[in-house]
């Protein structure tokens, strides 16, 4: 058999550095956060096949999110065994527990030991011994169960490897990986439990992964096109620092998720000449150079309120403004029109008011207990499925760029990062529509408005319970 060793000669002819820098680490606890499809599986399979087909090798038992990646990393050990010669026998699916009707793709080597892929059970770890693979660990079924299952296997001394791209930050590897984080920063790149590795696309593009798919020496435009291709493929940036930036999405802190709000998503959204005459409520966000000019039209059909136009405009003169916010007053039935009237906004709503008058437009000044208040608005039409957004990539990005944080004194606030394409503008003219269309309760001259709030809560969210939302974060 030729000899899998771990020569950076030999190695370098298949891997790239940081594949090599993985497998010539040979500390018992490995972990990796790395990007998508840099060929982290595959460098492991390597390292597996060696350690299954040496004289005193030992059993490995891989674990994959789903059976399709088993299947690949099998295929892979096969690769490896054969272009190495090691006497090995693929045996294909095998019954490894008839009581729980577990199986796995297994391969046997001469030396009498095994490679056993599965995709994610619990019970298949129960009483195995043996090296430990789990493979796109965060995107586990069952992740806790699976760890307390699996951890018996390394008791007599086996070694760990922990490979996964991130899926949140709710999760046991994502906590691992911090964990292995910490301990670096505290005392050294040698302290703590876990070796930590890192693979951005970033950091595979600079090694040569571009040049290793393309066969050839790959030009800064090859790569640079390559880069982009990956941005593109992942739909939207926050994806896209996930799933091949190593930067976990914070789904927890985001005002509505991702599921939220494609629920809401409809085909027929968006569109002005689906328009059925009835009554509508704007929202308009103010911006100038910075942030976008946006108009959102909502239609009541029904008790649901159907966004037929979102005018967007950058760079866009006052006059401009005026002229589209005027057309939108012409064509559709409006009834209330609610405006930002924060910063540059003032002219704006006070100019809009005298066309279309005061009892039509009302501007509205983005104080923190304001921006809580539509914040919330917001997300109860999402929750009770009362808005219908169209299917939109931008719109999309807007509305869960929005993040409730709290401060310092434990209060709630909600921001969004400023990006080349504005400032969650989408969402706060679209809460702002939702807001022109709540039938209030007016308290009369002189009335209190504390004894009871409820009563000049708006129709549709009376009888909710909002303290646990809001609650200040108390401390002893």
């Amino acid at each position: 058999m030729a000899s899998l060793v771990n020569t950076p000669r030999k190695l370098s002819s298949y891997f790239l550095p940081y594949q090599v820098k993985w497998i010539n680490d040979d500390s018992r606890f490995k972990i990796v956060e790395k990007s998508r499809r840099v060929g982290m599986t595959y460098a492991q399979s390597y390292e597996d096949v060696r350690d299954a087909a040496k004289a005193d090798g030992m059993d490995v038992w891989f674990s994959s999110a789903d059976e399709s990646a088993a299947a690949e990393y099998i295929l892979y050990c096969q690769q490896w065994a054969k272009l190495f010669d090691a006497a090995a026998e693929y045996l294909g699916e095998v019954v490894i527990d008839s009581d729980k009707d577990i199986k796995a793709l297994s391969i046997k080597f001469s030396s009498g030991k095994r490679i056993n892929a599965l995709s994610s059970n619990p019970k298949a770890f129960r009483s195995k011994g043996g090296k430990l693979i789990l493979d796109e660990y965060a995107f586990h079924m069952q992740p806790e169960e699976m760890w307390k299952a699996a951890i018996p296997i390394i008791t007599w001394g086996y070694p760990v490897r922990v490979l996964s791209t991130y899926n949140g930050q709710g999760n046991r590897y994502f906590r691992m990986v911090t964990d292995a984080k910490k301990a670096v920063a505290v005392a050294g790149s040698k302290s703590g439990r876990w070796s930590l590795h890192t693979t951005t696309i970033e950091m595979a593009i600079e090694q040569g992964l571009v040049t290793k798919i393309l066969g050839h020496e790959a030009t800064e435009q090859e790569k640079l096109d390559f880069f982009e291709d990956c941005k593109a493929a992942a739909g939207d940036e926050e994806t896209f620092q996930q799933e091949y930036m190593c930067v976990p999405v914070d789904e927890a802190s985001a005002w509505l998720t991702w599921d939220l709000i494609t629920s809401a998503e409809h085909e027929d959204a968006g569109k002005p000449e689906l328009y059925q005459g009835g009554d509508c409520y704007i929202g308009v966000d103010i911006g100038r150079r910075h942030d976008l000019f946006v108009i959102w039209v909502n239609e009541k059909v029904g008790d649901v309120y159907w966004t037929r136009e979102v005018i967007k405009l950058k760079n866009a003169s006052f006059a401009e403004q005026d002229a589209e916010l005027d057309r939108v007053f012409d064509y559709y039935k409006i009834r209330r029109c609610c405006m930002d009237q924060t910063g540059i906004g003032e002219k704006p709503v006070e100019d809009a008011k005298a066309r279309h008058g005061n009892y039509k437009v009302e501007g509205i000044i983005f104080t923190a207990p304001v921006k809580q208040h539509l914040a919330t608005v917001i997300k109860q039409v999402f929750e009770d499925k009362k808005t219908r957004l169209p299917i939109d990539k931008a719109i999309r990005e807007s509305h869960h760029a929005v993040r409730k944080l709290t401060t310092i004194a434990g209060n709630p606030r909600f921001d969004a990062d400023r990006t080349e394409v504005g400032h969650a503008d989408e969402f706060w003219a679209h809460a702002l529509a939702e807001h022109a269309a709540e039938e209030m309760h007016q308290p009369s001259a002189g009335e209190t408005t504390e004894a009871d709030m409820e009563i000049y809560t708006p129709t549709r969210m009376q009888g909710r319970q909002h303290g646990n939302m809001f609650a200040r974060t108390r401390t002893r």
